[in-house]
């Protein structure tokens, strides 16, 4: 007997080859995955005054780098945005703007704050978030703020001449030492400023403490009233009040220390009258 083979249809077998080939090809569409590029660390800052006097306002700086939003070249190819949030006992006239915002590169975000009428401590939170696609960093940075309210020193400033005088500076001194600027604005002939200085600051030790103003040296053409060239006026600052609890220690301590010493010595007379 001859041998035999079987032989498959030849429609089957392309259809067997088709779907391998089918297969195959899938397998090598599949996208490669590529580990994420490195990045360097979310990084930001608040930079401005720690102190501020009641219904003023005051200038801070923005600005952070880093996280997804940043290539490793320090190229910016996403965004970095801020939030802002504020705590305080009372929030009422305290405020920040714009209280978010973009965070672009070499230029850094100016944001202005603006204190109420409560002497009070505020806590200023910005929220950095580094964004790229899918990717997002976020870090919070804080920035503490004391309102205080300020010691006000006013004056007129005049200009005696009958021509303009243009504006000036005019230094602030408290016990001899600057402590602030007043930009005094063109004067009209016979004209008058009024300024105004506000000094904030969280305390003056006890005693007597002068503000001074000199206006020696700016055109010879202004004086204050009276024709002076100079204007000072003095506060006295209370010192902190006494403690008396100290005192109310001490005197318990002592007069159980005198009780102490009056009784040893009765009991020694009562030790010796018995002896005899």
């Amino acid at each position: 007997m001859e041998p035999t083979m079987t032989r498959r249809p030849l429609p089957a077998l392309l259809f067997a080859l088709a779907a391998v080939g089918l297969v195959l090809g899938s397998a090598l569409a599949l996208p490669v995955a590529h580990a994420a590029a490195p990045t360097t660390p979310l990084t930001g800052t608040i930079t401005g005054p720690s102190l501020v006097a009641t219904l003023k306002t005051l200038k801070f700086t923005l600005n952070a780098s880093g996280g997804p939003a940043d290539a490793p070249n320090g190229s910016r190819i996403g965004n970095i945005t801020y939030h802002i949030g504020l705590a305080a006992s009372n929030l009422t006239g305290v405020s920040v703007s714009p209280s978010e915002g973009a965070i672009v590169t070499a230029a850094p975000s100016v944001i202005e704050f603006a204190a109420g009428t409560n002497p009070e401590t505020v806590v200023i939170t910005v929220e950095y978030s580094s964004i790229y696609q899918s990717e997002n960093v976020s870090i919070n940075i804080t920035h503490t703020v004391t309102i205080v309210q300020p010691y006000v020193i006013t004056a007129t400033i005049y200009n005696v001449a009958g021509t303009t005088v243009l504006g000036f500076p005019v230094t602030i001194d408290l016990d001899g030492q600057p402590v602030g600027t007043v930009n005094v604005p063109s004067l009209t002939p016979r004209g008058q400023y009024n300024l105004s200085f506000d000094y904030a600051t969280v305390g003056l030790s006890s005693g007597d403490h002068t503000f001074s103003i000199s206006l020696i040296g700016q055109h010879g053409l202004v004086r204050f009233a009276g024709g002076a060239q100079s204007y000072s006026v003095t506060v006295y600052v209370v010192g902190p009040p006494p403690n008396y609890n100290l005192w109310y220690v001490v005197g318990v301590v002592a007069f159980l220390g005198v009780l102490f010493i009056f009784l040893t010595r009765v009991a020694a007379r009562r030790r010796g009258a018995l002896r005899k």
